[in-house]
């Protein structure tokens, strides 16, 4: 349990990926600050599942992170409790799809906050905890829209474009002070939010199951292939590491080759 006496903050982990990074960091002892939205009873089921599997606490801490205030809030709940936080994971995120002269202004807003501000908002309170100790982690779920575009969603590839830079410039900047900071970029991913989009499009498109997976999902991957939230989880705990200390400033694709083409 090599994560033993180390905090981790995950944002938008009751659910997906985020879930996953929360378990396989529990999974090597890790003390978990939680943070998403659920039903408080399955929440609470979760927390206990973390604590029991890590033998160190685990807490879940409601914010809303499209707000600073909410940002500052969940970091100082974790400095509270645990004295700060070692390993900061950034995976809290929202979508919008629109034309640009269509694109709501309250829902760019709201992307770049959460996806994008908040992400900065949480590093730069827990980088002073980290130097302290002499070792952090900082994570990003990115995308594979950090690398590349796609139509209609200007705020979300701006925001991934944006988070991809914000972490190559804390790499630079904490190269020295035993801290990395990485971006992890997934394409498709199974969660159960994909799950549930597929009956929609299905009757939207006039479509059947297979034909949304292969012609609409997965298009632009060229493995055919979801990614797994476990997958993600397991790099994310390979870059906590000792054998990752010198992967700083990294975009690791996981996207089945999309980003190859």
């Amino acid at each position: 349990m090599f994560l033993k006496g180390k905090c981790a903050l995950i944002t938008g982990s009751t659910s997906g990926i985020g879930l996953a990074y929360a378990r396989a960091l529990a999974a090597e002892g890790a003390t978990l600050v939680i943070n998403g939205f659920g039903e408080a009873g399955a929440i609470a089921a979760q927390v206990a599942e973390l604590t029991a599997a890590s033998g160190a606490p685990a807490i879940h801490v409601d914010a809303d992170l499209t707000r600073r205030e909410g940002v500052e809030a969940l970091m100082a709940a974790a400095a509270d409790a645990f004295g700060g936080v070692d390993i900061l994971i950034s995976n809290a995120g929202m979508q919008h799809v629109a034309p640009v002269e269509e694109f709501p202004v309250e829902k760019w807003d709201a992307i770049i906050a959460l996806n994008l501000t908040a992400a900065f908002d949480a590093a730069r309170l827990a980088v002073p905890h980290m130097k302290s100790r002499g070792w952090g982690r900082i994570i990003a779920t990115a995308s594979a829209h950090s690398l590349t575009a796609s139509p209609f969603k200007a705020a979300y590839v701006a925001a991934k474009h944006g988070l991809a830079g914000l972490t190559k410039t804390l790499a630079l900047e904490l190269a020295t002070s035993g801290i990395t900071a990485n971006c992890i970029s997934p394409g498709y991913v199974w969660t159960t939010l994909v799950e549930n989009q597929i009956p929609d499009t299905m009757a939207a498109r006039g479509m059947t199951r297979e034909q949304v997976l292969n012609d609409v999902l997965l298009v632009r991957q060229p493995t055919r292939q979801f990614v797994q939230p476990e997958q993600v989880a397991a790099m994310a705990l390979f870059l906590c590491g000792n054998d990752a200390a010198q992967i700083t400033g990294a975009n690791i694709s996981m996207d089945g080759g999309w980003t190859a083409e």
